[in-house]
């Protein structure tokens, strides 16, 4: 009579499973940039004059509001984040040496966090009235504010 070996069950990793949270992180991503963007673009196209009303000073009244601020910040962080996480699962799909995979996650994390700082500190230090010369149209504005 031959004795059966009974396979023991594969054991669980322990720790943080990076893979299932890139999966959901970009679902709920996905779902909250859909609101963010169609929202972006309902306000600067649809609403008051449309197309027509954007310009420099349109973008200078946006982003003089806190509100707008912190949306058009989210929807940057959410869209870069989501991208980067996109790409790299696209790595990690397809590049099968483990020295190139790690140098080029390592691109993604470094372009991705650049990119997050750059648009950060353009969104919370914009001045519409630096460089302002007579002949512009928002001279008058930035002459009331001191």
């Amino acid at each position: 009579m031959a004795t059966q070996t009974v396979a023991a069950p594969p054991r669980r990793q322990r720790g943080v499973n990076v893979e299932k949270w890139g999966w959901v992180f970009m679902r709920v991503s996905g779902l909250v940039l859909v609101v963010l963007i169609f929202g972006h673009l309902f306000i600067n196209l649809m609403v008051g004059e449309g197309i027509h009303a954007l310009d420099f000073a349109f973008i200078a009244g946006k982003f003089a509001s806190p509100w707008w601020q912190w949306w058009d910040v989210l929807m940057l962080w959410l869209a870069l984040l989501h991208g980067a996480n996109g790409m790299r699962t696209i790595v990690n799909d397809y590049v099968t040496t483990e020295k190139v995979r790690k140098v080029l996650v390592g691109a993604i994390v470094l372009a991705a966090g650049l990119l997050i700082i750059l648009g950060t500190l353009v969104v919370f230090t914009f001045d519409p009235c630096l460089g302002v010369t007579e002949s512009s149209t928002l001279w008058e504005t930035c002459q009331a504010q001191g």
